[in-house]
């Protein structure tokens, strides 16, 4: 994906998650929202489950989130996410590499390392109050409970949860994966690389 970004050079990593979460949006919604539904279905939004199928949706669930991650970090194929996390780990050759080109980008980077995180950090937050926001100071969660929607049992949790698992948890999933790319190197401005 060859674009050229608006944002400060320092805050080059954040903008390429922000650019490839809007670009691979349904995609990541899609998976997003499997995990969504499992942890509400999980969170007794529907009724109760058993234990078996809690363990069942818990796979489903984590699946979800792995798959995010590998499709991630092969920049929208999933097979090559697979393959980069194999070859940073396994080959003794390439985990040098790739250890020596981390501590060199720390070395050199770590203002950038500074200003990504921060606004990553603020910007979760940003999303995490307003799912508050919406769970504690709106009707909407008695609205779902009184019109059936979602069961008498289920906790508040359960909106908090789902709401959580269609943004900022993809989000931070994306984000971590291109850390892995720019960290090592595969991740350059104007480009992404394989």
């Amino acid at each position: 994906m060859i674009r050229t970004s608006k944002w400060p050079e320092k805050l080059f990593w954040f903008s390429e998650s922000v650019g490839f979460f809007k670009a691979n949006f349904f995609t990541i919604f899609g998976l997003g929202l499997v995990a969504a539904i499992g942890r509400a279905v999980q969170m007794k939004a529907f009724g109760p489950i058993s234990p078996s199928s809690n363990v069942i949706l818990e796979i489903v669930i984590e699946s979800a989130r792995v798959l995010i991650f590998l499709y991630a970090l092969g920049l929208s194929n999933v097979r090559s996410g697979f393959t980069k996390l194999i070859r940073i780990f396994s080959s003794s050759d390439s985990r040098k590499k790739s250890w020596y080109t981390a501590f060199q980008k720390l070395k050199n980077q770590w203002l950038s390392l500074l200003t990504n995180m921060t606004v990553f950090l603020l910007s979760a937050w940003v999303i995490n109050f307003l799912i508050d926001y919406a769970a504690y100071q709106t009707c909407l969660y008695a609205t779902l409970k009184s019109n059936q929607i979602i069961s008498d049992q289920a906790s508040v949790w359960a909106f908090i949860l789902f709401f959580k698992n269609i943004s900022v948890i993809p989000f931070t999933l994306v984000f971590n994966a291109l850390f892995l790319l720019w960290i090592t190197n595969k991740l350059t401005i104007g480009k992404q690389e394989s």
